[in-house]
């Protein structure tokens, strides 16, 4: 009889853990969900605001000094300019730099468990954190400076061939074609700049180069917030 009693509320107890286990998991998915949610549409607002930040700092920089160049500058040459120019730009990068990071870690999210993805938003870390140093370290804090403008450019046009492989394994054709498209883009002007050297400054290539980085950042990131606005919280 104890015997029968004490299985009885074995079982009971195994039951109520089991449905306690239970209830926990799916909190926990739940709760993953809602933060992928969340965090979707933090890094999608970071990819539009990124060059939204940086293009409007460069621009009133570029304002504030009659002196410089679209020809004969780099644009870099505007964070060494005493008075405010320094300060519009340094800070708008290191500003766009930081929404950049934002956006590139939400790519972690938004690319899936794929190795490639998860590559190619690694590379978009490293090329964020380089665009901070740009910011952080002016033209004339030597070497860094100058290290930090080579990583950017360099590291740009690298993680969206790679994100394109992601979206060609992935089957997705469009936005593939696209990706791969702003790679070409971005790294055009330094292919020609260093073959037919059609400048004497690198302001423009550096110009062309941004753009095409920021029209992905902001394509990209419109779709992290379409698809965050899809999602049903649980």
């Amino acid at each position: 009889m104890l015997v029968a009693e004490a299985q009885e509320i074995r079982s009971r107890e195994r039951k109520l853990l089991s449905a306690v286990n239970q209830t926990l998991l799916r909190s926990y998915r739940g709760l993953s969900k809602l933060n992928k949610v969340a965090w979707l549409r933090i890094a999608g607002g970071a990819g539009i605001f990124a060059p939204v930040s940086a293009f409007t700092f460069i621009g009133l920089a570029v304002a504030s000094c009659p002196q410089f160049s679209w020809v004969n500058n780099a644009l870099s040459d505007l964070g060494v300019v005493p008075g405010v120019t320094s300060t519009l730009f340094n800070f708008g990068l290191y500003l766009s730099g930081l929404f950049c990071l934002s956006f590139a870690v939400g790519l972690f999210t938004f690319l899936g468990e794929h190795v490639v993805g998860k590559i190619g938003s690694f590379v978009f870390v490293l090329a964020s954190l380089s665009l901070e140093g740009i910011g952080l370290f002016p033209e004339n804090v030597r070497p860094f400076h100058l290290v930090f403008s080579i990583a950017f450019f360099t590291l740009v046009p690298i993680a969206l061939l790679v994100v394109a492989g992601y979206y060609i394994v992935a089957h997705q054709k469009r936005i593939a074609m696209f990706t791969l498209s702003v790679a070409v883009v971005a790294a055009m002007p330094w292919v020609l700049l260093f073959s037919v050297q059609y400048v004497s400054g690198v302001a423009i290539p550096e110009l062309v180069s941004g753009l095409a980085g920021a029209t992905w950042t902001v394509v990209v990131g419109s779709k992290m917030i379409k698809i965050a606005s899809r999602s049903k919280n649980p």
